[in-house]
């Protein structure tokens, strides 16, 4: 639940990892909290971190395809290295380049669900786009749509418009992580589909070095980041099985909790499950 070891100095501490200084580069330890509704709740996930971590490290080798990522050479090596004196930390740990992370998430939707089904029922709008009418929960989108996000250090983020986000960010950085998100969704969505998946929506992350450059950073596709859902038994106009955290969320929903600190803990039965959706995730795409 955190990490109390280490002889490197802690310089960030979020909702499920804690960043270490190395001088030029940070050392991200994935502990196995969870938080729902932005909340962390009181007890975790055993094994969260060393999974979201792999599946990370997975996509973001992909991902050099696309774009630059935050990761240096030679990472997991250099990771042993580093912690060999702690190697129960190897596994949920990366090395990262020192990058300024942008104020916003990027957001891509796939199909009608969570907050955009919300948005649709109270609007008829997915934010800012017009939709069809009739559509159904669950339902694919005609096309996946970019919907960033503000990035709350405390409380929730809001969605902004790509208006607001082109000038909050300016036109080129704008232009460049806009078309990152749709290449790197539909490499996503495209590997789900091909492991019995769909990838439903997820959000992206970059940062910037001193010279400008942008990066990927952060997590990548996990089950803390993206909403999948399993293909066989797909049917639009209810909610979805899902392989991430929206099993707990929908827990927390029957509860008698306004959503903020503290959190209730979680039960054995509810933590063996999420296990189970998080574990599930990781065996579908990188089969093993």
């Amino acid at each position: 639940m955190t990490v109390d070891d280490l002889p490197f100095k802690r310089v960030a501490k979020g909702k499920v990892r804690e960043n270490f200084d190395l001088g030029d580069e940070l050392l991200i330890v994935a502990t196995d909290r969870i938080s729902a509704f932005d909340v962390i709740l009181p007890n975790g996930i055993p094994g969260k971190g060393v999974l979201l971590t792999q599946i990370s490290l997975w996509w973001f080798n992909q991902a050099r395809s696309i774009m630059p990522i935050h990761l240096p050479e030679n990472h997991d090596e250099r990771v042993r290295e580093l912690l060999k004196d702690y190697p129960h930390l190897i596994e949920r740990s990366m090395i990262v380049k020192k990058l300024k992370p942008m104020p916003i998430e990027a957001i891509m939707r796939g199909y009608l669900a969570g907050s955009g089904w919300k948005e649709y029922k109270s609007t008829g709008k997915l934010f800012e786009f017009d939709l069809p009418k009739g559509m159904r929960e669950s339902e694919k989108l005609p096309e996946p749509l970019f919907t960033p996000t503000t990035k709350a250090a405390e409380g929730h983020d809001m969605p902004i418009t790509n208006a607001e986000c082109e000038k909050l960010l300016g036109s080129e950085i704008f232009s460049q992580i806009k078309t990152a998100a749709q290449k790197l969704y539909a490499m996503g969505a495209k590997k789900a589909d091909e492991c019995g998946l769909i990838l439903a929506d997820t959000k992206f992350e970059f940062g910037t070095d001193d010279s400008g450059k942008v990066y990927l950073i952060d997590e990548v596709l996990t089950p803390d980041s993206s909403r999948y859902w399993p293909k066989q038994g797909y049917e639009a106009g209810k909610p979805q099985p899902s392989f991430d955290k929206q099993y707990v969320r929908d827990w927390l929903e029957t509860l008698d909790w306004n959503k903020q600190y503290p959190g209730p803990e979680l039960p054995a039965e509810v933590i063996a499950n999420t296990i189970k959706c998080y574990s599930t995730a990781l065996e579908t795409l990188m089969g093993k």
